[in-house]
Protein backbone atom coordinates (compact mmCIF):
# COMPACT_ATOMS: atom_id res chain seq x y z
CA UNK A 1 0.00 0.00 0.00
CA UNK A 2 1.45 3.35 -1.05
CA UNK A 3 0.97 6.06 1.59
CA UNK A 4 1.20 9.85 1.43
CA UNK A 5 1.54 11.92 4.61
CA UNK A 6 0.35 15.54 4.28
CA UNK A 7 0.67 18.43 6.75
CA UNK A 8 -0.54 22.05 6.50
CA UNK A 9 2.91 23.66 6.64
CA UNK A 10 6.20 22.77 8.30
CA UNK A 11 7.40 26.24 9.32
CA UNK A 12 7.20 25.90 13.11
CA UNK A 13 7.25 23.31 15.86
CA UNK A 14 3.92 23.23 17.64
CA UNK A 15 1.70 20.44 18.90
CA UNK A 16 0.32 19.59 15.46
CA UNK A 17 3.83 19.30 14.06
CA UNK A 18 4.93 17.02 16.90
CA UNK A 19 2.01 14.68 16.13
CA UNK A 20 2.96 14.71 12.44
CA UNK A 21 6.51 13.82 13.44
CA UNK A 22 5.18 10.68 15.14
CA UNK A 23 3.18 9.76 12.03
CA UNK A 24 6.32 10.14 9.90
CA UNK A 25 8.25 7.84 12.23
CA UNK A 26 5.42 5.30 12.19
CA UNK A 27 5.33 5.20 8.38
CA UNK A 28 9.00 5.46 7.33
CA UNK A 29 8.30 4.45 3.71
CA UNK A 30 5.55 7.02 3.19
CA UNK A 31 6.09 10.12 1.06
CA UNK A 32 5.78 13.47 2.84
CA UNK A 33 3.95 16.51 1.43
CA UNK A 34 3.40 20.01 2.78
CA UNK A 35 2.80 23.51 1.46
CA UNK A 36 5.93 25.17 2.91
CA UNK A 37 8.99 23.61 4.50
CA UNK A 38 11.58 25.34 6.71
CA UNK A 39 13.69 22.45 8.10
CA UNK A 40 15.61 24.68 10.53
CA UNK A 41 12.40 25.80 12.25
CA UNK A 42 10.35 22.63 12.47
CA UNK A 43 10.38 18.93 13.35
CA UNK A 44 13.28 16.60 12.62
CA UNK A 45 12.49 14.43 9.62
CA UNK A 46 15.94 12.78 9.44
CA UNK A 47 16.83 13.83 5.90
CA UNK A 48 13.60 12.46 4.41
CA UNK A 49 12.49 14.09 1.19
CA UNK A 50 9.70 16.60 1.75
CA UNK A 51 7.68 17.56 -1.31
CA UNK A 52 6.23 21.07 -1.27
CA UNK A 53 3.75 23.14 -3.29
CA UNK A 54 4.32 26.12 -5.57
CA UNK A 55 4.14 28.34 -2.47
CA UNK A 56 7.71 27.29 -1.58
CA UNK A 57 8.96 29.34 -4.54
CA UNK A 58 7.29 32.60 -3.48
CA UNK A 59 9.88 34.98 -1.92
CA UNK A 60 9.11 35.58 1.75
CA UNK A 61 6.37 32.95 1.89
CA UNK A 62 7.95 31.06 4.80
CA UNK A 63 8.45 34.18 6.92
CA UNK A 64 4.99 35.55 6.17
CA UNK A 65 3.17 32.22 5.80
CA UNK A 66 0.02 33.50 7.51
CA UNK A 67 -0.41 36.35 5.01
CA UNK A 68 -0.82 34.06 1.99
CA UNK A 69 -3.82 32.20 3.44
CA UNK A 70 -6.02 32.40 0.28
CA UNK A 71 -3.34 30.55 -1.72
CA UNK A 72 -3.21 27.39 0.38
CA UNK A 73 -6.37 25.74 -0.94
CA UNK A 74 -5.28 25.93 -4.62
CA UNK A 75 -1.76 24.86 -3.61
CA UNK A 76 -2.97 21.67 -1.96
CA UNK A 77 -5.47 20.97 -4.72
CA UNK A 78 -2.60 21.14 -7.22
CA UNK A 79 -0.62 18.35 -5.50
CA UNK A 80 -0.57 15.17 -7.56
CA UNK A 81 -1.43 12.29 -5.20
CA UNK A 82 -2.98 10.00 -7.80
CA UNK A 83 -0.45 7.21 -7.16
CA UNK A 84 -1.35 6.79 -3.48
CA UNK A 85 -3.68 4.21 -1.98
CA UNK A 86 -3.91 5.95 1.40
CA UNK A 87 -3.59 9.63 2.23
CA UNK A 88 -3.10 10.56 5.87
CA UNK A 89 -3.45 14.30 6.40
CA UNK A 90 -2.57 16.16 9.58
CA UNK A 91 -4.59 19.34 9.42
CA UNK A 92 -5.96 22.28 11.31
CA UNK A 93 -6.65 24.19 8.12
CA UNK A 94 -5.73 23.29 4.53
CA UNK A 95 -4.14 19.83 4.13
CA UNK A 96 -7.53 18.12 4.23
CA UNK A 97 -8.29 19.63 0.80
CA UNK A 98 -5.91 17.41 -1.19
CA UNK A 99 -7.39 15.32 -4.01
CA UNK A 100 -7.29 11.53 -4.11
CA UNK A 101 -7.91 9.09 -6.94
CA UNK A 102 -11.00 6.90 -7.14
CA UNK A 103 -10.63 3.93 -4.84
CA UNK A 104 -8.07 5.57 -2.58
CA UNK A 105 -8.78 6.45 1.07
CA UNK A 106 -8.14 9.69 2.93
CA UNK A 107 -7.95 9.78 6.72
CA UNK A 108 -7.65 13.24 8.26
CA UNK A 109 -6.12 13.67 11.72
CA UNK A 110 -7.92 16.92 12.47
CA UNK A 111 -6.43 19.20 15.12
CA UNK A 112 -9.29 21.66 14.65
CA UNK A 113 -11.55 23.23 12.07
CA UNK A 114 -9.80 26.12 10.28
CA UNK A 115 -9.61 28.34 13.32
CA UNK A 116 -8.87 31.74 11.79
CA UNK A 117 -11.90 31.30 9.49
CA UNK A 118 -14.39 30.10 12.07
CA UNK A 119 -13.19 32.02 15.14
CA UNK A 120 -11.63 35.03 13.43
CA UNK A 121 -12.20 37.56 16.17
CA UNK A 122 -10.43 35.46 18.82
CA UNK A 123 -7.59 34.39 16.56
CA UNK A 124 -6.70 37.77 15.03
CA UNK A 125 -7.95 40.39 17.46
CA UNK A 126 -4.49 41.52 18.59
CA UNK A 127 -3.09 41.91 15.06
CA UNK A 128 -3.03 45.60 14.10
CA UNK A 129 -3.16 44.70 10.41
CA UNK A 130 -6.40 42.82 10.97
CA UNK A 131 -8.10 45.82 12.55
CA UNK A 132 -6.90 48.07 9.73
CA UNK A 133 -8.00 45.78 6.89
CA UNK A 134 -10.93 44.03 8.62
CA UNK A 135 -13.62 44.89 6.00
CA UNK A 136 -11.51 43.45 3.17
CA UNK A 137 -10.28 40.47 5.21
CA UNK A 138 -13.80 39.55 6.31
CA UNK A 139 -14.99 39.41 2.69
CA UNK A 140 -12.06 37.16 1.75
CA UNK A 141 -12.69 34.94 4.76
CA UNK A 142 -16.39 34.61 3.91
CA UNK A 143 -15.39 33.20 0.52
CA UNK A 144 -12.75 30.97 2.12
CA UNK A 145 -15.28 29.56 4.60
CA UNK A 146 -17.42 28.34 1.69
CA UNK A 147 -14.35 26.76 0.09
CA UNK A 148 -13.33 25.23 3.42
CA UNK A 149 -16.71 23.51 3.80
CA UNK A 150 -16.58 22.27 0.20
CA UNK A 151 -13.14 20.67 0.52
CA UNK A 152 -13.84 19.38 4.03
CA UNK A 153 -16.10 16.78 2.42
CA UNK A 154 -13.10 15.05 0.81
CA UNK A 155 -11.69 12.92 3.65
CA UNK A 156 -13.31 9.52 4.16
CA UNK A 157 -12.74 9.67 7.90
CA UNK A 158 -11.97 12.38 10.45
CA UNK A 159 -10.02 11.49 13.57
CA UNK A 160 -10.44 14.25 16.14
CA UNK A 161 -7.94 14.75 18.94
CA UNK A 162 -10.60 15.66 21.52
CA UNK A 163 -14.33 15.68 22.06
CA UNK A 164 -14.56 19.46 21.68
CA UNK A 165 -12.89 19.27 18.26
CA UNK A 166 -15.14 16.37 17.30
CA UNK A 167 -18.20 18.52 17.98
CA UNK A 168 -16.81 21.38 15.89
CA UNK A 169 -16.13 19.08 12.93
CA UNK A 170 -19.67 17.71 13.10
CA UNK A 171 -21.28 21.15 13.56
CA UNK A 172 -19.32 23.02 10.87
CA UNK A 173 -18.33 20.37 8.33
CA UNK A 174 -21.21 17.96 8.95
CA UNK A 175 -18.82 15.01 9.01
CA UNK A 176 -18.85 12.09 11.46
CA UNK A 177 -15.70 11.65 13.53
CA UNK A 178 -14.03 9.30 15.92
CA UNK A 179 -12.00 10.61 18.87
CA UNK A 180 -8.49 9.33 19.49
CA UNK A 181 -6.48 11.40 21.95
CA UNK A 182 -3.20 12.24 20.25
CA UNK A 183 -0.02 10.99 21.96
CA UNK A 184 3.36 12.35 22.96
CA UNK A 185 6.78 10.72 22.82
CA UNK A 186 7.08 10.05 26.55
CA UNK A 187 10.76 9.11 26.15
CA UNK A 188 11.59 12.75 25.39
CA UNK A 189 10.53 13.92 28.85
CA UNK A 190 12.45 13.62 32.09
CA UNK A 191 10.71 12.59 35.28
CA UNK A 192 11.72 14.44 38.42
CA UNK A 193 10.23 14.68 41.89
CA UNK A 194 12.52 17.63 42.64
CA UNK A 195 10.76 20.85 41.72
CA UNK A 196 12.51 24.21 41.65
CA UNK A 197 11.04 27.55 42.67
CA UNK A 198 9.64 28.61 39.31
CA UNK A 199 6.51 28.23 37.22
CA UNK A 200 6.58 27.78 33.46
CA UNK A 201 4.47 28.80 30.47
CA UNK A 202 5.43 27.29 27.11
CA UNK A 203 3.47 28.58 24.11
CA UNK A 204 3.61 30.52 20.88
CA UNK A 205 3.13 34.17 21.72
CA UNK A 206 -0.12 34.82 19.86
CA UNK A 207 -3.25 36.38 21.23
CA UNK A 208 -5.50 33.37 21.78
CA UNK A 209 -2.88 31.74 24.03
CA UNK A 210 -3.80 34.46 26.59
CA UNK A 211 -0.30 34.82 28.01
CA UNK A 212 -1.34 38.33 29.08
CA UNK A 213 -3.42 36.70 31.84
CA UNK A 214 -0.36 34.84 33.13
CA UNK A 215 1.83 37.96 33.10
CA UNK A 216 -0.75 39.97 35.02
CA UNK A 217 -1.32 37.22 37.59
CA UNK A 218 2.40 36.76 38.27
CA UNK A 219 2.98 40.51 38.41
CA UNK A 220 0.56 40.50 41.34
CA UNK A 221 1.86 37.31 43.01
CA UNK A 222 5.54 38.13 42.59
CA UNK A 223 6.42 34.45 42.06
CA UNK A 224 9.12 33.49 39.59
CA UNK A 225 7.77 32.76 36.11
CA UNK A 226 9.63 31.56 33.02
CA UNK A 227 8.02 31.90 29.58
CA UNK A 228 9.42 29.98 26.61
CA UNK A 229 8.40 30.63 23.02
CA UNK A 230 8.30 33.41 20.46
CA UNK A 231 5.63 35.22 18.49
CA UNK A 232 4.12 38.59 17.58
CA UNK A 233 2.91 39.22 21.15
CA UNK A 234 6.38 38.97 22.71
CA UNK A 235 7.33 42.65 22.92
CA UNK A 236 3.91 43.69 24.19
CA UNK A 237 4.06 41.06 26.93
CA UNK A 238 7.62 41.99 27.91
CA UNK A 239 6.60 45.63 28.25
CA UNK A 240 3.99 44.63 30.87
CA UNK A 241 6.08 42.13 32.83
CA UNK A 242 7.84 42.87 36.13
CA UNK A 243 11.26 41.61 37.19
CA UNK A 244 10.04 38.22 38.46
CA UNK A 245 9.13 37.19 34.89
CA UNK A 246 11.80 35.97 32.45
CA UNK A 247 11.33 35.46 28.70
CA UNK A 248 13.43 32.59 27.37
CA UNK A 249 12.62 32.76 23.66
CA UNK A 250 13.08 29.55 21.70
CA UNK A 251 14.40 26.60 23.74
CA UNK A 252 15.92 23.36 22.49
CA UNK A 253 14.11 20.08 23.10
CA UNK A 254 16.66 19.10 25.76
CA UNK A 255 16.34 22.41 27.59
CA UNK A 256 12.56 22.25 27.29
CA UNK A 257 12.51 18.79 28.88
CA UNK A 258 14.61 20.07 31.80
CA UNK A 259 12.32 23.05 32.29
CA UNK A 260 9.21 20.85 32.29
CA UNK A 261 10.72 18.37 34.75
CA UNK A 262 11.69 20.91 37.41
CA UNK A 263 8.87 23.46 37.23
CA UNK A 264 6.45 23.61 40.15
CA UNK A 265 3.61 23.74 37.61
CA UNK A 266 3.03 24.41 33.91
CA UNK A 267 0.53 27.21 33.21
CA UNK A 268 -1.97 27.02 30.31
CA UNK A 269 -4.50 29.83 29.91
CA UNK A 270 -5.66 29.25 26.32
CA UNK A 271 -8.86 27.53 25.29
CA UNK A 272 -6.99 24.68 23.63
CA UNK A 273 -8.61 22.41 21.09
CA UNK A 274 -6.56 19.58 22.59
CA UNK A 275 -3.17 20.73 23.85
CA UNK A 276 -0.05 18.58 24.15
CA UNK A 277 1.65 20.82 26.72
CA UNK A 278 -0.47 19.56 29.67
CA UNK A 279 0.31 15.95 28.74
CA UNK A 280 4.00 16.73 28.31
CA UNK A 281 3.98 18.35 31.74
CA UNK A 282 2.36 15.28 33.26
CA UNK A 283 4.92 13.01 31.54
CA UNK A 284 7.55 15.03 33.43
CA UNK A 285 5.72 14.43 36.71
CA UNK A 286 4.63 18.08 36.77
CA UNK A 287 1.09 19.27 37.54
CA UNK A 288 -0.79 21.69 35.29
CA UNK A 289 -2.68 24.86 36.11
CA UNK A 290 -5.05 25.19 33.16
CA UNK A 291 -8.17 26.93 31.92
CA UNK A 292 -10.78 24.25 32.40
CA UNK A 293 -12.44 24.09 29.00
CA UNK A 294 -11.61 22.40 25.72
CA UNK A 295 -9.04 19.67 25.35
CA UNK A 296 -7.82 19.61 28.96
CA UNK A 297 -11.12 17.98 29.89
CA UNK A 298 -9.91 14.95 27.88
CA UNK A 299 -6.46 14.86 29.47
CA UNK A 300 -6.53 16.11 33.06
CA UNK A 301 -7.86 14.77 36.36
CA UNK A 302 -8.74 17.72 38.62
CA UNK A 303 -6.58 17.91 41.76
CA UNK A 304 -4.72 14.74 40.73
CA UNK A 305 -2.78 15.86 37.63
CA UNK A 306 -3.61 19.55 37.73
CA UNK A 307 -5.90 22.38 38.82
CA UNK A 308 -8.52 23.72 36.42
CA UNK A 309 -9.90 27.26 36.67
CA UNK A 310 -13.19 28.46 35.25
CA UNK A 311 -12.59 31.97 33.83
CA UNK A 312 -9.84 33.45 31.64
CA UNK A 313 -8.99 36.19 34.13
CA UNK A 314 -5.93 36.92 36.30
CA UNK A 315 -8.04 36.52 39.47
CA UNK A 316 -9.26 33.07 38.48
CA UNK A 317 -5.71 32.00 37.60
CA UNK A 318 -4.34 33.38 40.87
CA UNK A 319 -6.88 31.38 42.87
CA UNK A 320 -5.94 28.21 40.97
CA UNK A 321 -2.24 28.83 41.59
CA UNK A 322 -2.86 29.23 45.31
CA UNK A 323 -4.92 26.02 45.35
CA UNK A 324 -2.18 24.19 43.48
CA UNK A 325 0.47 25.43 45.89
CA UNK A 326 -1.48 23.88 48.79
CA UNK A 327 -1.80 20.40 47.21
CA UNK A 328 0.66 17.67 48.16
CA UNK A 329 1.18 16.36 44.63
CA UNK A 330 2.00 12.73 43.88
CA UNK A 331 4.48 13.32 41.05
CA UNK A 332 4.86 9.63 40.21
CA UNK A 333 1.09 9.26 39.87
CA UNK A 334 1.05 12.25 37.52
CA UNK A 335 3.74 10.63 35.36
CA UNK A 336 1.93 7.27 35.37
CA UNK A 337 -1.26 8.94 34.14
CA UNK A 338 0.49 10.35 31.07
CA UNK A 339 2.34 7.14 30.21
CA UNK A 340 -0.74 4.93 30.59
CA UNK A 341 -3.11 7.08 28.57
CA UNK A 342 -1.10 9.06 26.02
CA UNK A 343 1.73 6.82 24.87
CA UNK A 344 2.57 6.21 21.22
CA UNK A 345 1.97 2.49 21.72
CA UNK A 346 -1.63 2.97 22.83
CA UNK A 347 -2.29 5.58 20.14
CA UNK A 348 -0.96 3.58 17.20
CA UNK A 349 -2.63 0.37 18.36
CA UNK A 350 -5.95 2.16 17.92
CA UNK A 351 -4.86 3.94 14.72
CA UNK A 352 -3.83 0.71 13.02
CA UNK A 353 -7.26 -0.77 13.73
CA UNK A 354 -8.90 2.31 12.20
CA UNK A 355 -6.61 2.31 9.14
CA UNK A 356 -7.23 -1.38 8.53
CA UNK A 357 -10.99 -0.93 8.84
CA UNK A 358 -11.05 2.16 6.59
CA UNK A 359 -8.87 0.66 3.85
CA UNK A 360 -10.84 -2.57 3.88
Amino acid sequence: MKIALVHDYLTQRGGAERVFELLCKRYPQADIFTSLYAPQHTINLNQRLVKTTFLQNIPGAIKFFRLIAPLYFPAFRALNLQDYDLIISSSSSFAKSVQKRDGARHICFCHNVTRFLWDTETYLREYKDYKLFAPFINKVFAYMRAVDIKYSQGPDLYIANSHVVSKRIQNIYGKPTIVINFPIDTSKFIFSEKKDEYYLAAARMISYKRLDIIVEAFNWLGWRLLISGNGPEKERLKSKALGNIEFLGHTTDDKRAQLFAHAKSIIVTALEDYGLVPIEANASGTPVIAYGKGGVLDTQIPDKTGVLFSRQTPDSLQNALLRGKAINWDYQQIRNHAVANFSEEKFFRTVEQVVTSTCR
